[in-house]
């Protein structure tokens, strides 16, 4: 079963019932404070995978480096 099937099934009635149990489980004044921190922890993630990715990036050029050297160096011997 394909996982995002699920979600591409999802209506504004079933978002509205989502959003009301929210509310009634953690209240008016703690769904801001839930959403803020929610907000913080994805800006946090992709600056993180965003980061992961110029590291593998830089060690790719790092590696490809030396290989390039190698090939110079047995052309002009």
């Amino acid at each position: 079963m394909n996982v995002l099937a699920i979600f591409q099934q999802i209506g504004m009635p079933e978002i509205l019932i989502i959003l009301a149990v929210a509310l009634f489980l953690f209240g008016a004044k703690r769904l801001p404070e839930i959403g803020k921190s929610l907000g913080k922890g994805i800006r946090e993630f992709k600056t993180g995978v965003k980061g992961l990715g110029d590291d593998v990036r830089e060690g790719m050029e790092d590696d490809a480096e030396p290989q390039r050297t190698k090939a110079k160096e047995s052309s002009d011997g």
